[in-house]
């Protein structure tokens, strides 16, 4: 497969947009917790409920959006004349951030009295560490020193939660579900690592896509009218379960979602030499075969994002391909100053979405809540846009002064 450095040299702003366009709608729809009389349509579903609405498909969206970017940042390395060697450890360097964030996130709640924090502080102090280490700081050799000592600020600011946390139930410390960073973390893990080694080999990659996808398929409960039960129905404890955990793949659905992402990638790489409207077109058509593929599935899974159910997977890749195509069409004909709004949570991704904590964090401190007036209804729903907005444009301020999360 040609590598096509010349094509993923380039910034791909229509990947830019997907994945801003996704963080904002995170804060959105991670900030509806706030209020009440929401649509049910804009809700998470219940378990074994078949349904899915906005937020069953933001996450998703933004994982297959990350799985874009992927040969992008690799092949970009290798342009600069980085080695394989050097690669793979920027990818498991990353892959431990990502772990850290996401078990950090997820041991927030919960926390036992006595402590010496609140869940506010906890709140407040995660964030700071991560901030002190994972900042991107500019590049002033006087102050490397300085810069270094702050970054073992941050560790030790880390290490502390990590050995004093204790919750209600009893529990200490832990792993937990890994948190939705955590979960990006190891999807992103499989998929980096699977682009690296088979970069030159195009039916390869095709092949471990369509791998996942089947996994996906064999490995989740069909209906309970069909049995309730997967195809692959193993009883629990059998090696072939214990070897998709040991790479944390579960059912495939994850990793499915960013090797997706992956795929489209590559294959626009060899779509360089058609028009834009006859790349639209092709787009689109794909994006309603992949829809077509999910009312198939649908037949004899429920949509469900805890489910992880094999159509929810394809309605995400018809959502994530049309959209995709649509803004690649758009930033050709430069309709495109609608973006500057977002701009940020695309640029500074990580930034955005650990930035509400700090917000969470100062209202469970001080007890200061909205007016009620503000948590319901349509009052609501403009309360958590401005808050998506405002977390946006901070993110940018941000991004001005050098405090930027880069992983």
């Amino acid at each position: 497969m040609p590598t096509h450095n010349n094509f993923f040299a380039r910034r791909n702003l229509a990947i830019d947009m997907l994945r801003a366009l996704t963080m904002f709608t995170m804060i959105f729809v991670n900030d509806l917790g706030t209020v009440h009389d929401v649509p049910h349509w804009m809700l998470h579903a219940v378990s074994g409920e078949d349904f899915a609405g906005l937020s069953d498909f933001v996450f998703p969206c933004f994982l297959f959006a990350m799985g874009m970017s992927i040969p992008y940042a690799i092949e970009s390395r290798y342009t600069r004349g980085m080695s394989g060697e050097s690669t793979l450890a920027h990818i498991l360097k990353r892959t431990f951030a990502l772990l850290i964030m996401g078990v950090c996130t997820v041991n927030a709640g919960g926390l036992e009295p006595g402590l010496p924090y609140t869940s506010g502080s906890y709140y407040l102090l995660m964030v700071a560490g991560f901030i002190l280490i994972w900042n991107k700081y500019p590049s002033y050799p006087r102050r490397k020193h300085l810069f270094t000592g702050l970054q073992v600020l941050g560790w030790a600011i880390l290490l502390f939660l990590m050995l004093t946390c204790r919750h209600t139930n009893g529990t200490v410390f832990r792993s937990s579900w890994w948190g939705i960073l955590g979960l990006i973390g190891w999807a992103y893990l499989f998929c980096a690592t699977t682009y690296l080694l088979l970069r030159h080999n195009f039916g390869a990659l095709m092949g471990v896509f369509i791998g996942l996808a089947t996994l996906c398929v064999l490995n989740t409960p069909l209906r309970e009218e069909l049995g309730g039960r997967p195809i692959l129905d193993f009883p629990e404890g059998n090696f072939y379960g214990q070897m998709l955990g040991i790479v944390h793949l579960g059912n495939g659905c994850l990793a499915s979602l960013t090797m997706g992402g992956v795929m489209l990638s590559v294959i626009s790489s060899r779509l360089t030499d058609i028009s834009e409207n006859r790349r639209f077109i092709f787009g689109i058509g794909s994006a309603c075969a992949l829809l077509a593929a999910g009312l198939i599935l649908h037949r004899f899974y429920i949509v469900s994002k805890l489910g992880e159910t094999p159509c929810w997977v394809f309605y995400t890749f018809a959502i994530s391909v049309a959209l995709y195509f649509t803004f690649s069409w758009l930033n050709s004909r430069g309709l495109t100053g609608w973006f500057a709004i977002i701009r940020p949570a695309g640029t500074a991704t990580l930034t955005a979405y650990v930035l509400p904590y700090i917000v969470y964090g100062m209202s469970y401190l001080t007890g200061w809540h909205m007016p009620d007036w503000l948590t319901h209804g349509i009052w609501g729903l403009a309360n958590c846009l401005c808050f998506s907005l405002i977390i946006i444009f901070i993110t940018g301020l941000l991004e001005r002064i050098h405090i930027k999360l880069k992983i």
